[in-house]
């Protein structure tokens, strides 16, 4: 009965030269994300809907690049307790084409990038958080892919008929004696990208929301995000040798705090708005 359920057998080079080295397609999710959302921003500075000229936009790029790496990096040592053997396997953190990224990690090290940024270019950093997460679902949407392919992060013993037989669920075992599982990746892509997407997409395209009110579209994507997230941990199998939190996992757990903080973000934002037009683009 389990083999009438696909067998992952995906590997997670798209290109491969040795065992351990190629083109990965956890790197390239990261890589398409960032282009895609650097295309989304340019096509904002064209058509008005942005304070940042198009030369603007490689340098907040840039910028992000860095907070995603660095934040969700470390956010997956000390949110998930990877610390606990870092002392073992010190490179292990700067093994990022391996995995182990946060995005609750990520999150934090973007809003510290956004804010480096706002201040060095001295534009508001509310818009500038509307802009980032109204392009963030992207990037969600191609690493949740990126688990998919590579395996990890798999979903709860489940009979539905799209259920998946993941073997590293259960090394050694048989195929015909694993349990097939939730595709939880496939879910989190739908909810946490896909639908996030098409919102902040709609929200920032078709209302004025980001110049009428400066920061409530960045404190609707982190509410959005964690509801999102809480729905797809429903599936997911907790991590392995991660504790639990009050009974949630971690990932549930962390998802109040976004849910506060997009209320703040919310409640806070300014009522007065963008007044003016933005600067000219150069070039």
């Amino acid at each position: 009965m389990f083999l009438a359920h696909w067998v992952h057998d995906l590997s997670p080079f798209l290109y491969q030269f040795s065992d351990t080295i190629g083109i990965r397609f956890y790197g390239l999710a990261y890589l398409l994300g960032f282009v895609g959302g650097a295309w989304m921003l340019s096509a904002y500075s064209r058509s008005g809907r942005s304070r940042l000229s198009k030369d603007d936009v490689p340098d907040l790029i840039v910028a992000i690049v860095i907070g995603v790496m660095v934040g969700g990096r470390l956010g997956s040592f000390f949110l998930y307790d990877g610390w606990r053997s870092l002392s073992e396997d010190p490179f292990a953190l700067l093994r990022v084409w391996e995995g182990g990224m946060a995005s609750h990690g990520g999150f934090v090290g973007v809003a510290l990038a956004m804010l480096w940024f706002a201040r060095s270019r001295r534009q508001p950093f509310l818009h500038i958080s509307d802009l980032i997460v109204s392009v963030a679902p992207l990037g969600l949407m191609l690493g949740r892919i990126a688990n998919f392919i590579n395996g990890e992060l798999w979903g709860k013993v489940s009979q539905v008929p799209w259920a998946v037989i993941f073997p590293d669920s259960a090394p050694g075992m048989p195929v015909s004696m694993i349990d097939p599982r939730h595709p939880s990746q496939l879910y989190a892509a739908a909810l946490e990208g896909a639908v996030l997407l098409v919102f902040m997409q709609w929200r920032f395209w078709r209302t004025d929301v980001v110049q009428r009110q400066p920061g409530r579209l960045a404190g609707e994507f982190l509410i959005g995000y964690a509801l999102m997230r809480m729905i797809s941990e429903v599936f997911r199998e907790p991590d392995v040798g991660i504790d639990l939190i009050f009974g949630l996992s971690r990932g549930t757990f962390y998802s109040f705090f976004l849910i506060f903080a997009g209320v703040v973000v919310i409640w806070r934002a300014s009522s007065a708005g963008w007044s003016g037009a933005p600067p000219p683009t150069k070039g």
